[in-house]
């Protein structure tokens, strides 16, 4: 066998976010993966794409493993030659505490062992491929190792800011937990604010329009948007007045003092989303079970994200 053109089995993903945001985190791997786990390391046969997640470093996509360093050594010496560049990295794995952590010393030789095992060419500088090897829950895995971009850092820096707005990271992780899996499915902001939602989401391909009732921050979404290249609608309009239908609705609810809603409109906004959405995934900072019932959804999930005193929640409506 050719080692870089064996198939992966399976992805194990590490995780890294603050205290803070631990259930947002385990909402976005639920939606991803279909599971919850606290362990930074999580295995799953599912491929996240690389970059969508705030939360995920790298990836490694497991082509090899084995009981043990010397098995894996032996699978790798009786496969064929690799047909291109190559570095090998260790990938430390903090689950397993200090105990069983491998000092640098002891990552060095490992790597080396590997790389000396394999049949190809090393380039420790500009290799065209990063081979992974780890211990993970009493296997040794080799595989090809991801390091994911944070690209919504960047689109921090947008022209115009909003000092209610949803941070980018937050933003980015909502428009996973709404659209985990972007293909044929159409999505709308229908209160986009200053487009921050919208811009995660076309940053990652997802089909979404956005809409406003407020005039005044309409010219400040499409110059953020097209600030970072990207291209969608974004019209002047009120959530009760959407005709068209769409697979998701990504709302963020107004809440500062200039925007105070009465239960009754809040109703309304979410009746309108049952109406041309199958699914919506709100952002709240006040209760709204009884009116998201009320308005004909279920609360599949949700989660509460902080920061420091301020609490958002995030409530999964189907």
């Amino acid at each position: 066998m050719i080692i870089n053109q064996i198939k992966p089995k399976r992805y194990v993903y590490t995780y890294a976010c603050h205290e803070d945001e631990r259930e947002l985190c385990q909402l976005e791997m639920r939606s991803f993966l279909g599971m919850n786990q606290n362990e930074s390391k999580v295995e799953s046969e599912r491929k996240i794409p690389l970059n969508r997640s705030p939360f995920v470093k790298e990836r490694l996509d497991v082509l090899l493993e084995a009981e043990s360093l010397k098995r894996l050594l032996q699978m790798i010496k009786d496969a064929e030659i690799i047909e291109t560049t190559y570095k090998v990295l260790f990938i430390q794995n903090e689950d397993q505490g200090e105990s069983g952590k491998v000092g640098f010393n002891e990552r060095r030789t490992i790597e080396r062992e590997i790389g000396s095992t394999i049949v190809g060419t090393v380039d420790l500088l500009n290799p065209s491929i990063l081979l992974g090897v780890m211990k993970h829950h009493n296997r040794w895995l080799l595989g090809y190792y991801h390091k994911s971009k944070a690209i919504w850092l960047t689109h921090q820096k947008k022209p115009n800011n909003y000092s209610t707005a949803l941070s980018t990271r937050l933003a980015r992780a909502i428009v996973n937990i709404a659209i985990p899996l972007p293909n044929g499915i159409k999505a709308i902001d229908p209160c986009c604010g200053i487009g921050t939602v919208l811009i995660e989401a076309l940053s990652m391909d997802i089909h979404i329009v956005g809409r406003d009732i407020n005039p005044l921050v309409l010219p400040g979404a499409r110059e953020n948007i097209a600030h970072f290249g990207y291209h969608t609608e974004v019209i002047l309009g009120n959530i009760c007045d959407v005709s068209a239908n769409y697979d998701v609705a990504l709302i963020d609810m107004p809440y500062n003092l200039c925007s105070v809603i009465t239960t009754q409109e809040k109703l309304k906004m979410i009746q309108s989303a049952r109406r041309f959405a199958q699914k919506a995934v709100i952002v709240t900072v006040e209760p709204m079970d009884s009116v998201v019932s009320a308005a004909g959804f279920e609360i599949v999930d949700r989660c509460v994200v902080k920061k420091g005193s301020f609490k958002r929640e995030i409530l999964v409506c189907e």
